[in-house]
């Protein structure tokens, strides 16, 4: 297969170079998954560990589906229990709820990448997360986490496209959030909410929905579809579906948001606090 190229991507493969053998946080997705695939061929399939957290903050069948793209880059995989559920802060849901998450995580990387004798851990924050609210980077930087797609300035869709054109099957996977991302701040955060939102999301994309996010304000279930989507929606009739379906799980009423899905809509009242 051709060695793809591009300046961005010879940016990256040098830092990799520099911060040599290391331990990779791997969710499966589309950022994780080409950073897991440069590494492995900057720095080779020995020097790479990828590592996986077995959560309840994120969708079922995630873990299955990182398990085969690792032994199909062929690296490593090592799956760990996260425990961000014990974490009195975290279950709480203030603003910087995804900082205590990413410690708790973390930490345990550093541990493991010391055990092993890699030299760094990485993430797959890319250039594009430096736009929103992410209280998570705080923490990656406190604990010296290196970002390479970051450092390399590298977007979403720059690593949309390489992934296209290198081959891998995640380049157009949808994006993908912690079910925790679906609550208000200040909510409590539960197992039981966790599965509900799980469930009412993977039953939006047996109806062949790609892209979906269901928030949970308590008794209210507001739906985010891309805006092609919602138009399909309506007119397939899936309306009582969706609606039968929601309260079977809980939810009194069931609301369709109509400007559409959108990263971070939860951090949207902050914004608007911010401003004024």
């Amino acid at each position: 297969m051709k060695k793809e190229s591009s300046p961005k991507l010879e940016k990256l493969r040098k830092i990799l170079q520099g911060i040599g053998p290391s331990v990779v946080a791997y969710s499966g997705g589309v950022d994780s998954t080409f950073l897991l695939k440069i590494a492995s061929e900057v720095l080779g399939k020995d020097k790479v560990l990828a590592v996986s957290a077995k959560s309840q903050t994120y969708p079922i069948g995630e873990l299955d589906s990182a398990k085969e793209m690792a032994k199909e880059i062929g690296v490593e995989h090592l799956v760990i229990e996260s425990e961000e559920l014990k974490i009195p802060e975290f279950i709480m849901n203030p603003t910087d709820r995804c900082y205590y998450c990413k410690t708790e995580l973390f930490q345990k990387l550093k541990e493991i990448a010391k055990e092993r004798g890699f030299n760094f851990v990485l993430d797959g924050s890319n250039y594009d997360d430096m736009r929103d609210f992410r209280p998570g980077l705080k923490a990656l930087s406190e604990l010296g986490i290196r970002s390479p797609l970051k450092e390399a300035m590298m977007t979403k869709e720059d690593i949309r496209y390489l992934s296209k054109k290198m081959g891998l099957k995640t380049w157009d996977k949808p994006s993908l959030a912690c079910l925790a991302s679906r609550f208000p701040y200040g909510k409590e955060i539960t197992k039981e909410k966790l599965t509900t939102v799980d469930q009412a999301e993977r039953f939006l994309r047996g109806l062949d929905f790609r892209q979906v996010r269901v928030r949970h304000h308590g008794e209210i279930a507001r739906i985010e579809l891309e805006k092609n989507d919602i138009r399909t929606l309506i007119s397939r009739g899936l309306m009582d579906r969706v609606v039968e379906k929601f309260k079977e799980l809980g939810f009194i009423y069931v609301t369709l948001d109509l400007e559409g899905y959108r990263t971070g809509s939860m951090n949207e009242p902050l914004k608007r606090n911010v401003k004024r």
